[in-house]
This record gives C-alpha cells, structure tokens and sequence, in this order.
C-alpha cells in the first residue's frame, strides 16, 4: 500500500464541508441489473445487460483476521456492533467487518461480460466504459480526504459503479500502520464496504473475528489509557465533581452506569480516607454488560472484591452492588437506594449506547435520565464524545465521523510510532469497529449514537436537571494532568461544560447536574 505523500491535519479537515470537490456525476445503474452471479454477458430484457460483482471478499489490511466467519443471508441488514467507545473503559469483541474485495481491477476490464451483445446493448457498454474512465480520470487527482467523501456521497447515491471505482482505489492508499487519515481510512473503507454488502448488491456477506482473549483487551484498553488523556479526563472531572459534593456527608452512594474494572474508584476511595472526621460509609453499585464481563475475564463481584480490598486498606467502610446488565433493562429496583444517603450518579461515555426516540418508542436515553431524577441525587456526572452522529443521515454523518476521528488519531499518533504493534491492536478492536458501526449500521443495529453537548443539556434540562456550576479545582486538576501530554491538548470551559480539545476540534465533554 502506498503511503499518502498529503498529510492531514484536524486544522484541514474541519472545513471539509466547505472545501472545494472534484464532482464525479453520478452513475445509476437504472439501466443495468448488478447480479450477483457468476456468469458473464448474460443476455436480459430490451437493452438490460448483466455483469459480474465480486461476491468473494478478501482481506487486505494488515491485521490477520481469524479463519471463523459468520454468513448473514439478509441483504437488508448489517450487524457490526459495538457497545463500547473507542474512550470506553472496556471495549467488547471485535468483530470489526473486514471485507475488501480485490484491487486488481474493479470488474476484471470494463468491458467484461458484454461479450455478443446487438447495436442497443454495444452503445451501452461504450457509455459505461467512458464512465469507467471518467471516473478513474476525475479520481486520479483527488487527495485521500477527496476520495473518502467522494466515495461515500457515491454511496449515499446509490452510484455504484462510482463507489467500486474509488473504493478500489482507497484500498491502494490506506494503511493500519500509515499517517493517521491513511489509517483512520482503512476502518472508514471497511465501513463503507460493509454498508453496500448490506444494501442487496451482494446478499450475503462473512463477518470475519479476530477475537482477542480478555487478557488482550485490557492490554488494547490499557494502550489507550496511558497514550490519550480521555479515560482520565473523565475519571478526574467526575471524581473531583463528586468528592466535592460529597464532603459533608456521612453516608454516600455511587451509582456508576459503566462501571468496567472500578478503576475510577480507587482514587476516591483513597480520597475519602483522608478527609477530616473519618471517611463516609461509601457504597457503590456498578452497572455493566455482558461484553464488560468478558473483558475483565468475570462478573462484576470482581470489580467488588477489588474495591473492597481498597478500602479495607484504607480503612473505608465499603459496600458493593453488582447490577450485571444494560443500562436498557435497568429499573429502580435494581440500583437498592436506601434512606438517609446521598446518591452520587455517574455516566462515562455510556448514555450515547442508549437508543433514543429515534430509534424505539421506548425511549431508554430519557426514560434512564428520568429514572435517576426521581432518585433525588446530590450531583450526576456526565462525560461524553463531542459528536453529532444519532440522528445525521448518513452522508453528513460520514462527514462528521471523518472530522471528530481524524483529530483522535492524530492525537495517538502523537504518543506512539506508526509501526507500534500495540497501538494498531488498540485502534484496531477498540476504535475500528465503532467506526463501522456508525458508517454502516442503521437502526437498532447502530448502537453508537453520539449527541453534542447542547442536545445533552436539552435532554437533562427536560428531565428535570439543573446544571451545577464546576468549580475552578476540577480545570486545575485536569490541566494537572494534561501536562503529561502533547501540548496540542486543552481545555475550555464554555456552557457550564468543561471541553477537551485536540487543537481546534472538541472531542469531549464533562458537565455536571442535579
């Protein structure tokens, strides 16, 4: 693959909007039916001609897949999943859809399959091979951004002859191991992919998984969490927020939503050993998944044994809750809230996995914000990505998933050598798949729906929060611990929100409610 010779930068690609395009017109196949079949220059009706697709895929990024695969009949929809962040404390399975077709020529010869046809059908098979050219021209002096967006608008019009054109092209130009938009577009092309081979073209499709042994996504997780500030942002802003609502109280509750290792505890736990008069009976229900568990390598008693352990050292009379589910199943019942506490809620990165009106009339993202109101809680925590890709269609939604992860993966191309085996791990089952999720999936079956913060606060506001202003020692503590970062991070206060930049982009929020 070839390294792109254009690096670019968050500063550039912000705009990409607004920037001038080389505009490929679009090619419908109104006259054509893309069969997925393996004979050639099959006759139709009046002047319908058939061709091949390439219905066998194959892999070409530089990640070796495992050799179980997964076959969906249905051509109407795709199952590329996550219910991890890539800034989530754990990411799931990874079953990142690899699915390249091969480079060597997009239909064998434009002129494959239209072989004995009559006058009608020759006249058009020479305006489609003047297509093909056009295309392969117009696309020869695009940059990799140009290509992206090129492509996915030819997707979004259903060209597809000019999607398979640029989509065999990009897959020359991208790397896992390259600059951070050659590897941002790898996973961006798989999406793409698995998009069209949802859309019918092609009525099934092999969902191919490398899956990682638990032991190896903490490793992934733990990669993330010492190269990007972004775990410790939120574990930070939300620990300082709550000791600071809490240091009065004799008893206190913390609701933590995805509570993952309980690693966000320990510091508070420590904290509250120290405060003047004894520490609080401090009790903690975690919520998790599943997928959480396998990560951790069990349940959630040993999240419990963990903290437990800590506090015990400390001296803190502790108390732990396991809730071992989704946040969509979650009622009052399971969160054991007792007179006489005060209640800490805390949401990292979690509420954007919840589907919304949007999605199903049951609502989850609202009908769990109301829950939590209805407890009466002292302060809620909320940290989330800077995104708006819920309810984006899906061309402005690529556009923006191309601007917020340019700027993230320049951000750990920063900490680590593009050739690090560890980071393309970490990118690549922890950051890859919710890339194709959000391209690829639609409906219940896109699970990452990201809100910018000003449709946060809409949504707490109508659930009955006020914002609770942040004091100046939560932006002390995190610029404290930015400072053992690139200098291109900072932090801005701005709505009563704390955002976490990488230049000039916004890749997260901290706020706090009650």
């Amino acid at each position: 693959m070839q390294a792109s010779r254009d690096p670019q930068t968050s500063d550039g690609i912000h705009s990409l909007h607004h920037q001038p395009m080389h505009q490929i017109e679009p090619c419908h196949f109104t006259s054509f039916h893309v069969l997925n079949s393996n004979s050639t220059g099959n006759r139709s009706q009046g002047t319908e001609v058939s061709f091949q697709t390439h219905a066998e895929q194959f892999f070409t990024l530089e990640s070796t897949p495992a050799t179980d695969c997964v076959i969906y009949n249905s051509p109407s929809a795709v199952s590329v999943s996550s219910n991890r962040s890539p800034f989530s404390p754990q990411c799931s399975q990874s079953h990142v859809s690899d699915l390249h077709r091969s480079s060597d020529n997009i239909y064998g010869s434009p002129l494959s399959g239209f072989s004995g046809v009559d006058g009608e059908d020759k006249l058009m098979q020479a305006l489609m091979v003047l297509r093909y050219d056009k295309i392969l021209e117009t696309a020869h002096n695009m940059d990799l951004q140009q290509l992206l967006i090129s492509c996915a608008k030819a997707v979004s019009e259903d060209d597809m002859l000019t999607a398979d054109v640029l989509m065999n092209i990009l897959e020359k130009r991208v790397s896992v191991s390259g600059e951070p938009l050659q590897r941002l577009s790898a996973y961006m092309l798989e999406g793409l992919r698995a998009r069209l081979l949802a859309s019918g073209s092609i009525i099934y499709r092999k969902l191919k998984c490398n899956e990682p042994t638990s032991s190896e996504l903490m490793s992934y997780m733990h990669v993330l969490y010492q190269i990007c500030p972004y775990y410790k942002f939120a574990y930070t802003s939300a620990n300082v927020v709550i000791g600071e609502a809490m240091k009065n109280e004799k008893r206190i509750h913390i609701i933590d939503f995805q509570i993952a290792q309980g690693s966000q505890w320990v510091s508070l736990i420590q904290a509250l050993a120290c405060r003047p008069g004894g520490p609080p009976y401090t009790r903690v229900t975690g919520v998790d998944d599943s997928q959480s568990a396998y990560a951790r390598g069990g349940g959630l008693q040993l999240v419990g044994q963990r903290l437990a352990k800590v506090a015990e050292a400390c001296g803190v009379p502790f108390e732990f809750n396991g809730a071992g589910m989704s946040g969509c199943e979650v009622q009052l019942e399971n969160l054991q809230v007792q007179h006489g506490e005060a209640l800490a809620v805390n949401f990292p990165y979690m509420l954007h996995h919840m589907p919304d009106e949007s999605v199903s009339t049951a609502n989850h993202r609202d009908r769990l914000l109301r829950l939590v109101k209805s407890l009466s809680p002292k302060v809620v925590t909320l940290v989330e990505q800077e995104s708006n890709t819920n309810t984006a269609p899906f061309f402005p939604r690529f556009c923006e998933t191309l601007d917020y992860y340019t700027a993230m993966f320049e951000s750990i191309d920063a900490a680590r050598p593009r050739d690090d085996r560890q980071r393309i791990s970490a990118e690549e089952h922890c950051v890859a798949r919710d890339i194709v999720n959000i391209i690829a999936c639609e409906g219940t079956e896109r699970v990452e729906r990201h809100e910018l913060f000003g449709k946060w606060r809409l949504r707490l506001t109508m659930a009955g929060f006020s914002p609770v202003p942040l004091n100046s020692s939560v932006g002390n503590a995190i610029q404290d611990m930015l400072n053992d970062y690139s200098s291109n991070y900072c932090l801005r206060e701005e709505n009563g929100a704390l955002y976490l930049r990488w230049k000039n982009r916004a890749l997260v929020t901290s706020s706090a409610w009650r």
